[in-house]
C-alpha cells in the first residue's frame, strides 16, 4: 500500500509500506494492504511503518489519517524520525513547554498552544524511548 505522511513543512514519507501502526483516540491501529476506506484523528504518539522487513518509528503529533483502501495519508502538525530524535534535547524542551504551559494558564489560547508543544515534546520522548528499547540486545 502507498503511504504518505505530510507535515505544514512537507512530505516526511512517501512510499510503499506492508502496515503501518497509528495512535487514534479510539487505540493504536494497524493499517495492512487494502484496509476499508477511513477517516480518524491521529493522536500524539509513534507511527510504526512497516516496509521490506524493516521497521520505522516517527513521533508524529495531532492531525488526521485517511485511508482510501489503495492510500494512507497522514496529516500531521508535525512527524520526526525516531532516529533524529536526541532524549537530552527531548527533556529540555519539555521542561520549557511544562513551563509555559504553567505560565499561560490564565490565557485559553496560549496554554492550548503550550499544551500542544507538550504534546508534541512527550511523543518524541515516548517515540525516543520506544527505539531505543527495541535496539536494546535480548535479555539473557
Amino acid at each position: 500500500m502507498r503511504l504518505e505522511i505530510i507535515t505544514p513543512d512537507g512530505t516526511v514519507f512517501e512510499g510503499d509500506a506492508q502496515s503501518v501502526s497509528i495512535p487514534t483516540p479510539d487505540g493504536e491501529i494497524t493499517v495492512l494492504p487494502h484496509h476499508i476506506p477511513l477517516m480518524s484523528i491521529v493522536l500524539p504518539g509513534s507511527v510504526m511503518v512497516r516496509e521490506n522487513g524493516e521497521e520505522r518509528l516517527l513521533a508524529v503529533s495531532r492531525g488526521v489519517i485517511e485511508i482510501d483502501g489503495q492510500t494512507v495519508r497522514l496529516l500531521v502538525d508535525s512527524a520526526d524520525r525516531a532516529e533524529e530524535l536526541e532524549e537530552q534535547v527531548i527533556e529540555k524542551a519539555k521542561q520549557a513547554a511544562e513551563k509555559l504551559r504553567t505560565e499561560r494558564r490564565e490565557d485559553a489560547e496560549g496554554f492550548a498552544e503550550a499544551t500542544a508543544l507538550l504534546e508534541r515534546e512527550l511523543a518524541r520522548l515516548t517515540t525516543v524511548r520506544r527505539r531505543a528499547r527495541r535496539s536494546l540486545p535480548p535479555s539473557a
